[in-house]
């Protein structure tokens, strides 16, 4: 049994979300670079390129990519022969979050209830994630995400013999309708099988598998390309403002399913794809 205590955890927590909200990644930067070069309209090649000098100047000035600094999104998996010593799990996380957001001069973006709206002031809690894994370690992703691409979230529960073909028309007019709004290029993550909960965390897990990598299993791995093609024939381009890339990925996760329900969740991410990896 390995012992870790929850101030390491806090610790890393703090880096994570540093470094998350303040570089983009290089894959993510290059892939922009080859959609301009892709791009046949002089506006989105403009778009892309600023883009890009808007991640040059986020990491070299060491500010933020964008002004809305997100929910804080933690996705841990607990190695089964991990004993942690201190507070809880999820106390160290807030602690972690609050230190960060004020160390950093993040905007704190959480209200403590939804209809009140009253902000925390901390953007804590976050919404932690547990899954207990074998093991003696603790593997950490933090997503940070933005309100307006989470806006763009959507579900369906389709009936089990719906067509693929339905299911992506389906996902054609969510982009159509609410893509720009999300910031484009968008990093589109789909949940499909599961229960409706299952199909959501899904969709938002799915967008942190590694850019230009495809899924493992041929079916979807079609299906993602078709999906992509079809969303850049929107025209809805880079930041609502025209052209081909309004979607810079598509990535499918799927679960098993009750053979009478087939959900699919839509988790839409804006171009600034803001997630880091730890562990301890």
């Amino acid at each position: 049994m390995r012992t870790i205590a929850t101030q390491e955890i806090s610790t890393i927590i703090i880096r994570l979300i540093e470094s998350a909200a303040f570089r983009l990644s290089p894959a993510i930067s290059s892939h922009f670079s080859f959609l301009r070069n892709i791009e046949k309209s002089e506006r989105a090649r403009h778009t892309l390129e600023v883009l890009i000098e808007n991640a040059h100047i986020a990491q070299n000035e060491h500010l933020p990519l964008c002004q809305d600094c997100g929910t804080t999104i933690v996705f841990a998996e607990i190695g089964q022969d991990v004993s942690i010593v201190g507070n809880s799990f999820t106390e160290a996380v807030n602690e972690g979050i609050q230190t960060a957001y004020e160390k950093l001069y993040l905007r704190k973006s959480i209200v403590s209830d939804p209809l009140q709206r009253i902000n925390t002031g901390t953007n804590t809690p976050g919404f932690v994630h547990i899954d207990i894994v074998p093991g003696n370690t603790i593997n950490l992703t933090i997503y940070l995400k933005g309100g307006g691409s989470e806006n763009a979230s959507a579900l369906k529960m389709f009936n089990p013999t719906a067509h693929v073909d339905e299911i992506i028309s389906w996902i054609v007019e969510i982009v159509k309708d609410k893509g720009a709004n999300a910031c484009p290029p968008l990093f589109v993550g789909i949940g499909i099988g599961g229960t409706a909960d299952v199909a959501m965390l899904n969709a938002k897990k799915a967008v942190l598998r590694e850019l230009g990598t495809s899924h493992s299993n041929p079916f979807y791995a079609k299906l993602e390309y078709e999906i992509l093609q079809r969303l850049n024939e929107l025209n809805i381009g880079p930041l609502g403002l025209g052209g081909y890339s309004t979607a810079a990925a598509v990535f499918i996760k799927e679960s098993p399913t009750h053979i009478a329900t087939l959900p699919v969740a839509l988790n839409l991410n804006c171009h600034a794809l803001r997630y880091a990896r730890g562990s301890l």
